[in-house]
């Protein structure tokens, strides 16, 4: 049987990044649900961040969960073959499994199913990428003192036809763990949003995805911690992001050869 594994990278060669949807929920009609002050941050920076690996990105603000679930479906129905991947960022509140639109929750799994091989099979074998910034319970994560010695540290396509699972090639990186709060600057925008854009300037053309993830992780979880001293419930808290991956090869946002994935060359928001 041929060795399929011997291509260890996506391949990133195709005539556009692809598109990046950025869902962003800053207002709710539920009256419990608070505002979520920073988050225009959050989708200004990211936006930023994936234009510059050649993502074309659309930015859409306080929708309710109908035209969302539209929009998953027109993106799904789309012919994306010559585009690299796929990304999908959500910034709202949300609880375990489920994320809040402006008038309803909506479950994560309705965001990723129709991406799969056989719903979408012009992304089968192509990186699906999920950025989801919400809440996962309420639980505050109190951290734990460690001592020890300080360390310095410097922040193919082929052709053969065979089967894939078909939920290979994701890729979900959430801002916490499920059970816990997730926490945002109201001024800076959020951690999480915060230390992935930092990265993605720093390093996103050179270290490849999983371990751009990692290195998220430690800056949510090394350099942020909540402050209010009229309420020590709510101080000195912590937070780790974590990533969920069926990623098959290794990915990578290296530059294009050409300036064939501008925003100009793709007409895909062109009327919309």
């Amino acid at each position: 049987m041929a060795d399929r594994s011997r291509n260890p990278e996506y391949n990133m060669s195709h005539k556009h990044r692809g598109i990046a949807l950025i869902f962003n929920n800053e207002h709710f009609e539920d009256p419990h649900l608070k505002l979520r002050k920073g988050t225009h941050k959050d989708s200004e920076n990211l936006g930023r961040a994936l234009k510059q690996l050649g993502f074309q990105v659309k930015e859409y603000t306080d929708l309710c969960s109908e035209p969302i679930m539209k929009i998953i479906k027109e993106a799904s129905g789309r012919d994306h073959s010559d585009c690299d991947c796929i990304l999908i960022a959500i910034l709202s509140h949300g609880k375990l499994n489920y994320i809040h639109a402006k008038d309803k929750a909506y479950p994560v799994e309705s965001i990723l199913s129709p991406f799969t091989a056989e719903r979408c099979p012009s992304l089968a074998g192509k990186p699906k990428l999920f950025i989801i910034q919400a809440c996962q319970g309420v639980l505050r994560d109190p951290g734990c003192h460690i001592n020890r010695p300080e360390s310095s540290e410097r922040d193919n396509e082929s052709f053969i036809s065979y089967r894939i699972p078909l939920p290979a090639d994701f890729l979900i990186a959430s801002s916490t763990i499920p059970g816990y709060c997730s926490w945002r600057n109201t001024v800076e925008g959020s951690w999480f949003i915060q230390s992935l854009c930092k990265e993605l300037d720093s390093f996103g053309k050179t270290r490849d995805v999983l371990t751009q993830m990692t290195f998220v992780a430690q800056r949510v979880a090394v350099n942020y911690e909540s402050f209010d001293e009229f309420n020590p419930r709510l101080d000195g808290r912590k937070q780790i992001s974590s990533t969920m991956s069926t990623l098959t090869r290794i990915l990578f946002f290296r530059d294009k050869n050409d300036t064939s994935n501008d925003d100009t060359s793709n007409d895909y928001f062109k009327n919309k």
